[in-house]
């Protein structure tokens, strides 16, 4: 339901600020523009996204093409529904948007990092794949 209900507020916010046709403008401070430049934000983050993943993709054999995309889509079904989880409060409010596409952005760009990590590992280096050596990614999960 939630994750429902989270899928039609992106829909509404990406579907108002067409219609509009404004951009985002971050010497307004009114909530209908915060909205629209959060909406923004992560519609840019997830182009970076989707290139860092077809990047990726690019450098797989076929096996580990089809384990990463298996691990992208298990991944966008937790984003969806951690987003509709931490933002429920805000539920009805003119806030939320702004909520949902902030939390959309903050996790899609920790998925960034993720997948951009082994960009520029040497050949046999099993350490160099994971996104953060200390383990911090870990850490903030926890």
């Amino acid at each position: 339901m939630r994750l429902l209900f989270l899928s039609a507020c992106l829909a509404v916010l990406a579907a108002a600020s067409t219609a509009q046709a404004q951009e985002c403008d971050r010497n307004d401070d009114s909530q209908q523009m915060m909205n629209i430049c959060a909406g923004e934000d992560y519609q840019a983050a997830d182009a970076k996204l989707n290139q860092a993943y077809k990047d990726l993709v690019g450098r797989n054999d076929d096996k580990s093409r089809k384990l990463l995309q298996v691990a992208q889509r298990a991944w966008i079904a937790f984003r969806d529904a951690e987003c509709a989880y931490t933002t429920t409060d805000s539920e009805g409010g003119s806030i939320h948007p702004m909520e949902v596409s902030q939390c959309l952005t903050e996790l899609t760009e920790q998925r960034i990092k993720q997948l951009t990590a082994g960009a520029n590992c040497q050949e046999g280096d099993a350490s160099c794949a994971s996104p953060d050596e200390d383990g911090d990614l870990n850490d903030e999960l926890q």
